[in-house]
């Protein structure tokens, strides 16, 4: 089979072994895979896969079943699904836990169900399992046009929450249109003081946060009472100091996560948790697919190019397809 291999930071597109399913597993006939940040950190050697995990990039992919290993019926073969990976998406064929399959939602392609995975899991296990966010409080989305951030708008709104984003002038009608209530340019404005004034001094009681460091000082001047602050990512550094003073005053929380280096139990919970409350909103109409552009695999390197310049709203999406 094909897959797209990194070879000096580059991706090139060659012939490698096909996947054998293991016990407990399928081999999925990929039809399309979506791009994620953590591919770009794997492509110039920050992330690279879990121990076991396919050397390939690919956090996602939509497709067929067309093996299954030992203890898995046979019936599933020829079944459409999607998947949530530990890498290998970039690929003609990937070997996925059945623990992490996810059905393609109704009235949805295999393009768009390949958009969903990563991004309903990151956001469903932070949001809701972790914060818990509830009907009536304000969530905070950081990123309101990036893959996870127009998940995150429509998810809030769709609990009942008050959601404010951040995220370049160019992109606030976008962000509007998803369902979010106030979109503040990260760039120009003071994020913390529009979304006090916005909550009429409250503040937000759930914050999802890619940036990290930069942001730290303002998610705090952010906070409800008891507020939450979901770090996911650390686009902003590393490094910074933390005034427990703030945090204290708020009574509030950080807690940082990552899916990629879950145990596959754990996955496979956060894949029950999403197929029982997020699934229903996608079918509903509630939820949907953002999708920025679809690129033939053969051009990983221009998706990745347009991801690192930001360019996009929502996901880009890979095909097979020509």
């Amino acid at each position: 089979m094909q897959a797209m291999k990194i070879e000096n930071g580059s991706l090139v597109l060659a012939e490698v072994p096909d996947p054998v399913p293991g016990p407990g597993e399928v081999v999925v006939d990929v039809a399309a895979t979506a791009v994620n940040r953590a591919d770009i950190g794997q492509r110039l050697g920050f992330y690279p896969p879990p121990p076991g995990e396919p050397e390939y990039p690919g956090l996602e992919c939509a497709g067929t079943v067309v093996a299954a290993g030992a203890g898995v019926p046979d019936d599933r073969l020829g079944e459409r699904v999607c998947a949530l990976l530990g890498g290998g998406g970039y690929a003609e064929r990937v070997a996925v836990p059945v623990g992490q399959l996810l059905p393609v939602p109704a009235g949805l392609s295999l393009p768009e169900a390949a958009s969903l995975p990563e991004a309903a899991c990151t956001v469903w296990s932070n949001v809701v399992d972790i914060a818990g966010l509830r009907a009536g409080e304000t969530l905070l989305v950081h990123g309101g046009a990036s893959g996870i951030g127009t998940f995150a708008v429509q998810l809030g709104k769709a609990l009942g929450a008050t959601v404010v984003a951040t995220a370049r002038s160019a992109k606030h009608d976008r962000v509007r249109e998803l369902g979010a209530d106030l979109v503040v340019d990260y760039t120009t404005d003071d994020f913390a003081a529009a979304v006090r004034d916005h909550t009429g001094g409250r503040g937000a009681d759930v914050v999802l946060d890619i940036v990290g460091a930069d942001h730290l000082a303002r998610n705090l001047a952010s906070l409800a009472p008891h507020g939450r602050i979901m770090t996911i990512g650390f686009h902003g550094g590393t490094r910074t100091e933390l005034d427990f003073m703030a945090l204290f005053r708020a009574r509030g929380s950080i807690t940082a996560t990552g899916l990629r280096l879950r145990s596959r139990p754990d996955k496979a919970r956060i894949v029950r948790g999403v197929a029982g409350q997020v699934w229903p909103l996608i079918e509903a109409g509630a939820i949907r697919p953002v999708i920025d552009r679809v690129l033939p695999l053969a051009d990983a390197a221009e998706a990745h190019r347009v991801m690192e310049a930001g360019e996009h709203v929502g996901k880009i999406v890979l095909t097979r397809w020509k």
